[in-house]
């Protein structure tokens, strides 16, 4: 008796080839409607077996395609708007993906990381319901984007519920080793042309200043400390006292990372001199403290630093004073303070917690205290 494998080999040049015809009702998945592969032997008895274990594959998954073309049973009884087909896949839910997100990515993150992350993708979830990853659609990724703007929302904000969805998608991706697109990953979304934050003009600076040092509160030495450092605002809310060095030759503050509040980038971490009106007011607010561990004790705490309070806080107070500009704008004029007084890109970047620029600048020990310390006395007013 023949074996019907043998009709599924080509022998051409003294090498064995496996070809099929592929049934009719499967074409329409095909390019070509002959499959072909070299198995890349001149032996007939080990193109016999290769000629088995690829047809019986071929087999499997053939039909796999049959069934999956088949109608659901009673699809008729399921619920308006759930999709079918999520019945017929094992893959993880998008609840599931928000879970490894937060665990893996969420390591050394601020609570508020997840908190972000869970109302992001839960507005997917309400939209579009909780289905596995493969059951999304990219017209369901277009149908949330329009949602979102229905709902008044901005490009930018679109834009970052968008790039969480993603990363918690690709996370699981990539985790669980799935063969699934991403739906949400090329989703149009459009830009908008965003007012470039001003700079505070040194007199701006210098009125605000004078202003903080007459009430000398709280609020008013964060903001003088923020001028005179140009650090961001949740670095400066969440130091100790343990971060200063006032006896120091150099006077600096030693930003490091802590449980409540982490840094933006790896550069965050630095040792940034304190000169000028940034360490007056330091010393002052040395000699208001009372036993406390936090400089800003309003704003931290030791499970959360509430920069957005402080924010939205200190904000409305500078609009008094200025015309143009919130507290991040103080960090824009460091920038331009230095630039102005001819210190290098790369210092700059060391002191202010910029990333790196190039591979090179992460060598080495970067500069010294004392450098530092030199720049910065030259932007003092």
């Amino acid at each position: 008796m023949v074996d019907k494998f043998t009709h599924y080999l080509m022998c051409k040049g003294g090498v064995y080839y496996f070809t099929r015809h592929v049934p009719n009702d499967i074409q329409k998945h095909y390019e070509k409607p002959r499959i072909v592969m070299c198995l890349k032997t001149r032996s007939k008895s080990a193109a016999m077996k290769a000629s088995h274990s690829l047809a019986s594959k071929l087999d499997d998954f053939w039909l796999k395609l049959r069934i999956s073309n088949i109608d659901v049973p009673a699809s008729n009884l399921l619920i308006k708007g759930q999709p079918a087909n999520c019945f017929t896949s094992n893959l993880p839910k998008l609840s599931g993906a928000l879970k490894k997100y937060c665990l893996l990515k969420g390591i050394g993150k601020s609570d508020q990381f997840c908190t972000v992350a869970k109302r992001n993708i839960g507005n997917v979830i309400d939209h579009l319901g909780d289905r596995p990853l493969d059951t999304y659609s990219t017209s369901d990724a277009s149908s949330f984007r329009d949602e979102l703007f229905r709902r008044k929302l901005s490009s930018t904000s679109v834009q970052r519920i968008f790039s969480t969805i993603r990363a918690a998608i690709n996370i699981t991706i990539q985790e669980d080793g799935l063969s699934c697109i991403n739906a949400f990953a090329k989703t149009y979304l459009p830009s908008e042309e965003r007012p470039k934050r001003p700079s505070l003009s040194p007199q701006d600076i210098k009125r605000v200043q004078k202003v903080c040092f007459d009430v000398a509160d709280e609020r008013r030495l964060l903001i003088a400390l923020i001028s005179g450092t140009g650090m961001r605002l949740s670095e400066a809310l969440g130091l100790v006292w343990n971060d200063i060095q006032l006896k120091d030759e150099y006077p600096h503050i030693k930003l490091v990372p802590h449980p409540w509040r982490q840094l933006k980038t790896t550069g965050s971490k630095r040792l940034l001199p304190l000169v000028g009106e940034a360490l007056r007011a330091v010393k002052i607010m040395h000699e208001q403290s009372l036993n406390t561990k936090f400089l800003f004790p309003t704003y931290t705490n030791e499970t959360k630093c509430m920069s957005n309070s402080a924010s939205a806080a200190l904000n409305k107070w500078m609009k008094a004073y200025i015309d143009e500009g919130v507290v991040h704008s103080f960090r824009h004029s460091f920038r331009d303070r230095l630039r102005s007084a001819g210190v290098d890109t790369e210092l700059t970047d060391q002191l202010g917690g910029w990333a790196i620029s190039s591979v090179g600048q992460g060598y080495g020990a970067g500069h010294s205290l004392e450098r530092k310390h030199a720049a910065m006395i030259k932007i003092v007013f």
